[in-house]
């Protein structure tokens, strides 16, 4: 049994995540600050589930504040963090820079210096897809360079991977990055499009598609990326001893530092995603079509061979399937 710190508890694949590692017996404390980007009901009725469980103590703090953080580690010693709180969403990151300067950076730092102080055994934290940008060559593998991010929260992703190595070449603190790829399902959040299409759709509006819907995502069941993040949090980065300075992986290091992919590792055309959600609801979609929306880019597809190579895990879940399970419960939960 192990006390592990989950951030962003109340959040779609933070709360996931706490109830599996109950599950398994480990106790959890639950960091979260409500905050209201998308409605905060849905969060408070996640945290519900939690809080109802033995073994989960919920704390309300915001990653910035760095005086709670900063009591938070002085009163409790963790094993292990499961850092995935940050402020989500790359078109909101075109209106509200500072948000993810002040989440996403600033209470990424506070996380490393309580981790670090603390000497946690691993530290593993949620990255994102996003931080491949401009790059083109597909699969998207964790040995490529991404230095061309399109967004500022993609920026800020990148960021984080950079400041998490520093730390563990600094200090030897194990970290692990994993970069999640359009992760959908049950409890989702509400500002996903596959969300705000089950809303529009059933309500008979149009929906927006952008890039006329050509677009393509490496759309990842919640069941497969909770998966993928346990087995990684189980398994404490370990230093590359075949890492060369002279021709450097990006995916590891010298230092106990990882990154890892989870996808599902085939890419579907939105058009398609949007067929199979129309099959699901029993209603056809009105589309708008519309071109690319600026800091988004024209596909995600995963390469997971690494992930694969180390904890034996490939994600597996077709859309058919998650799908219905996803529009099972909105139509349960929103009494549809």
């Amino acid at each position: 049994m192990s006390m592990i710190l989950v951030t962003g508890a109340a959040g779609f694949i933070g709360s996931y995540v706490s109830h599996r590692l109950l599950d398994r017996g480990d106790q959890v404390v639950g960091l979260d600050n409500l905050n209201d980007y998308y409605p905060v009901d849905l969060k408070e009725a996640r945290l519900t589930g939690l809080t109802s469980r033995d073994g989960f103590r919920f704390v309300r703090a915001a990653l910035e504040d760095r005086s709670a953080i900063e009591a938070l580690f002085a009163s409790i010693s963790f094993d292990v963090v499961i850092h995935l709180a940050a402020q989500a969403g790359v078109r909101y990151s075109l209106e509200n820079p500072h948000a993810y300067v002040d989440s996403n950076l600033v209470g990424f730092l506070n996380i490393l210096e309580g981790s670090r102080r603390q000497q946690v055994k691993h530290l593993v934290y949620a990255s994102s897809s996003s931080v491949y940008g401009a790059n083109t060559a597909m699969p998207f593998s964790v040995h490529h360079n991404v230095d061309h991010p399109v967004s500022l929260y993609a920026a800020t992703k990148k960021a984080n991977e950079l400041m998490a190595h520093s730390y563990a070449a600094t200090y030897g603190l194990p970290c692990t990055g994993l970069r999640f790829f359009t992760v959908y399902g049950p409890w989702g959040r509400p500002d996903m499009a596959y969300f705000s299409f089950t809303r529009a759709i059933l309500k008979g509006r149009p929906i927006d598609v952008f890039n006329h819907g050509k677009m393509q995502r490496d759309f990842t069941y919640i069941d497969d990326i909770v998966e993928g993040v346990l087995r990684v949090a189980d398994r404490p980065a370990q230093p590359n001893l075949k890492w060369d300075g002279f021709d450097p992986d990006a995916g590891s290091s010298f230092a106990p530092y990882r990154i890892y992919n989870i996808g599902n590792n085939q890419p579907v055309e939105l058009l398609r995603f949007i067929e199979v959600l129309e099959q699901c609801l029993g209603c056809q979609a009105q589309k708008n079509f519309l071109p690319m929306q600026p800091g988004d880019v024209p596909a995600t597809y995963a390469d997971v061979d690494d992930l694969t190579a180390d904890t034996g895990f490939r994600p597996s879940t077709s859309i058919e399937k998650g799908l219905a399970r996803f529009v099972e419960w909105y139509q349960g939960y929103y009494r549809t």
